[in-house]
């Protein structure tokens, strides 16, 4: 697929034509990117419960790392990608705080794997959503994005910090763009059929 192109007009409804639909999470902290990563890549208005953020949670949701965001999900992100004329590919998007952690066990249910967005400047944030991703037993990716463009991590310093295992696939990209998230997607999906050869 050609993600420098604009998504092809899509239907509300998934052809009849689609016999595989395969699910697949979009994780990582608060403030990371995810609404944005699906709404780049949807091929149909994603679905996405952002609510305005409030004075009841501005000593719970740190904001150092994203001081202009007034909006947060508190439920999920929701989109849709057809990959061929007979598979659909369902994007979920978690939330990102603590205090939706129960929404995970049932959104991980069914889901073939996960890419974990992470931004390299909080890397210690990542720790809680990586666990949650293990504990389910979710084969993951990392996807490296970065609101800082001047600050550039190697490769092997991301793995060395998250200690990851060898064979875990690191991507970079930027969310807003559905080239790059399309590719951080195609890492992900190739590690999955990998695992499953």
């Amino acid at each position: 697929m050609d993600y420098s192109k604009p998504s092809r007009p899509a239907s509300r409804y998934v052809s009849d034509a689609v016999t595989i639909a395969a699910k697949i999470l979009v994780v990582g902290h608060f403030a990371v990117g995810k609404t944005t990563f699906i709404g780049s890549l949807s091929e149909i208005a994603p679905l996405r419960t952002e609510e305005r953020m409030t004075q009841a949670s501005a000593h719970v949701d740190d904001l150092r790392g994203a001081p202009g965001k007034v909006t947060t999900t508190v439920a999920l992100d929701f989109g849709r990608l057809t990959l061929s004329d007979d598979v659909v590919l369902y994007l979920f998007g978690t939330p990102g705080q603590q205090r939706f952690v129960q929404l995970w066990e049932d959104m991980a249910r069914g889901a073939l794997g996960a890419l974990i967005l992470v931004d390299p400047v909080r890397l210690a944030e990542s720790f809680p959503v990586i666990e949650l991703v293990e504990k389910y037993g979710l084969e993951y990716s990392i996807a490296v994005n970065s609101f800082t463009p001047d600050v550039n991590y190697e490769e092997t310093e991301i793995r060395e910090a998250l200690d990851l295992l060898p064979d875990t696939p690191v991507s970079y990209c930027d969310a807003r763009s559905r080239e790059s998230s399309g590719q951080a997607l195609i890492t992900l999906v190739k590690h999955l059929l990998a695992r499953t050869a």
